[in-house]
């Protein structure tokens, strides 16, 4: 893919899964301090723009238990203009940014007011899976006779956790391996075993961090995230930590994706968990790119940069 998309006319192609790794960082940070302050709780994860967009339109009393992390794409996006803003100036040129992504809410996000700078977007462009195979296509692009090709450094590395966040639960799965404190290969297979990963719509597991046991859920279609709120809103559920993802089977079943029934879309998932599996690195903060930044040019601005407070569209 990397090939084709500067036969395209891609000057450098990257992965979002450095955005991911940022998002974990970020995300995890966040859960450990809302643990010290005693909550609020569950925390909702913010990667999914139409679950976010549910929230502001239908659950608005929700909204400050929403990670106030932007999603890897808005992350990464800023990252970028930002990295490269001086070289613009330098060369006279404009950086464009084209994000491909299996969601077509991504378009709705990029459009956001929250996610632009001095009027302009941090993400320029989004094409979802489809339409960037129906160009490829188009452009006459053979891929059986493409050379393999890895994605632009420094921003083309990722790890394993980043790679899972495709799938329903890989979110939940690597925060959770980011803020245990037990770091050991075996720790890595009880989180991989605890229920957090699987089929089922609604999905619950208690992980101890520290001298506390996490309750954790995972779910799947936003019917299904309504009958969690229910239920959390109601006293019989508490967790405090919930990942939800608006697609059956998480971004791998996205809008944006080529047509394809469950069993398809779990083959796309095993593909992620098969990549994470082979992953020298299963968890973010060994990304040493990702520590760099964070300890260098982001110091102190990660806030500015990478956080965004979601408000009800009436108090925006």
């Amino acid at each position: 893919l990397v090939s084709a998309l500067k036969m395209m006319g891609a000057d450098e192609v990257y992965d979002t899964t450095f955005g991911a790794d940022l998002t974990v960082m970020e995300e995890a940070d966040e859960f450990l301090e809302r643990l010290k302050k005693g909550g609020p709780f569950p925390m909702f994860t913010s990667c999914c723009p139409a679950w976010v967009k549910y929230v502001e339109e239908e659950r608005p009393h929700f909204l400050k238990n929403i990670s106030t992390c932007k999603s890897p794409m808005e992350m990464f996006a800023a990252v970028l203009k930002d990295q490269y803003a001086r070289k613009d100036e330098e060369d006279g040129r404009t950086t464009y940014h084209i994000a491909i992504m299996p969601c077509t809410a991504k378009k709705m996000e990029a459009k956001r007011p929250e996610f632009q700078h001095d009027g302009k977007p941090d993400v320029d462009l989004v094409l979802t899976t489809q339409e960037i195979i129906m160009m490829i296509k188009e452009s006459g692009i053979r891929f059986a006779e493409l050379e393999g090709e890895s994605p632009d450094l420094p921003f083309g590395m990722g790890t394993g956790a980043a790679t899972i966040f495709g799938t329903t639960g890989g979110v939940a799965e690597a925060v959770a391996r980011r803020v245990v404190e037990d770091k050991s290969k075996n720790t890595l297979q009880a989180i991989q075993f605890s229920g957090i990963r699987g089929s089922e719509t609604i999905r619950a597991v208690t992980l101890p961090v520290g001298d506390r046991a996490l309750r954790i859920a995972v779910v799947h279609g936003l019917v299904n995230a309504q009958k969690l709120l229910d239920d959390i809103e109601s006293g019989q559920e508490y967790f405090d930590l919930v990942e939800v993802m608006t697609c059956k089977t998480g971004c791998v079943g996205g809008a944006g994706q080529p047509y394809g029934l469950i069993p398809v879309k779990q083959q796309r998932a095993e593909g992620l968990y098969e990549a994470d599996r082979t992953a020298l690195i299963k968890r973010s903060e060994r990304n040493p790119i990702v520590t760099k930044l964070l300890e260098g040019a982001l110091k102190g601005r990660t806030h500015q940069l990478l956080h965004v407070e979601y408000k009800r569209p009436d108090k925006a």
